[in-house]
């Protein structure tokens, strides 16, 4: 009998996975936070679209709440960077004994919280580079083919469960050097989504601020080697020019966050780098300048700054 995926966190890349897992015969559970939320999934007949290419797919996905009784043996963990560890402390008592949780987070620091929350289960980590939105409750588009990078810095055997990625048409390998993946993507993030919404512009938008880029790029560059990564330094500033040009018609996450007023990702992507920068004594200035002046940015709109 196949395991049921655990879904928590139904916003995109959640419902991305959500949708294509369940379209190719796999059992799918939602866990929504709140009763509230559970009423009004199913209210709306309790499905999830995902459009593709102009092609919706609607899937009947059943649903549950934190407290449901479903035992739990695979939980893919789609929430928000600052909500895991909180939302991993409120399912721990339903993990099995043999639980494996895929982290889906942005970032770096959440996931080593969620791994101390539930010490016994296999914290799996991911790094995604799809794209998606969701375009109103209940359906996802997607906007962008990417890659899904998965590894466990503890243990390098990858998992049974890739064969249900595979069915499922979603494209991952599993890499014993997950951690490279996510120092990568972090600096990409650090290069350009504080910018993005400091300038108010679309990821193209900072290609009239090449100077401001090449400065970023070149102390998080320092940052990798000196923190021992230096594969996620190589050609750091190429690719963030060429992130730029690809996803120039697109707003970065950061920015969407801070236009409808929603909690940033801060504190695990430059403050992630902040902080590691000032453990190692290495001195980034224009990087601290750059989250001086997000967090004001921030505060002065009303939003957390953490």
């Amino acid at each position: 009998m196949a395991v049921v995926w655990h879904v928590l966190g139904a916003g995109s890349l959640g419902s991305l996975w959500a949708v294509r897992l369940s379209r190719a015969g796999l059992p799918v559970r939602l866990v929504l936070r709140e009763a509230a939320r559970l009423a009004a999934y199913e209210a709306n007949g309790g499905t999830l679209a995902l459009v593709e290419q102009g092609v919706e797919s609607r899937m009947t996905i059943s649903a549950q709440t934190l407290d449901g009784k479903e035992p739990i043996e695979r939980l893919l963990l789609a929430c928000k960077a600052y909500d895991a560890e909180q939302a991993v402390a409120a399912l721990a008592h339903r993990l099995t004994p043999d639980a494996q949780i895929i982290l889906l987070q942005n970032g770096l620091g959440s996931q080593d919280a969620v791994a101390a929350k539930v010490p016994k289960a296999r914290c799996i980590c991911a790094s995604s580079t799809e794209g998606a939105f969701r375009q109103r409750d209940g359906t996802v588009v997607f906007a962008g083919h990417g890659y899904n990078w998965l590894g466990d810095p503890a243990d390098p055997s990858p998992p049974e469960w890739l064969s249900d990625l595979q069915l499922a048409g979603i494209p991952h390998e599993w890499t014993p050097d997950i951690l490279t993946r996510l120092w990568r993507k972090l600096a990409l993030n650090c290069a350009i989504n504080p910018l993005t919404v400091l300038h108010d512009c679309q990821n193209g938008g900072l290609m009239q601020h090449h100077c401001e880029v090449a400065t970023l790029c070149a102390e998080l560059s320092e940052l990798l080697q000196r923190c021992g990564q230096p594969d996620a330094a190589e050609d750091l500033h190429s690719d963030v020019l060429r992130v730029i040009q690809a996803t120039e018609a697109n707003y970065s996450s950061m920015h969407q966050d801070v236009a409808q007023g929603r909690r940033t990702e801060i504190n695990y992507l430059l403050g992630h780098a902040c902080a590691t920068a000032e453990r190692h004594g290495i001195v980034v200035p224009h990087l601290q300048q750059l989250k001086v002046r997000l967090v004001k940015h921030l505060t002065d709109r009303g939003l957390p700054a953490n």
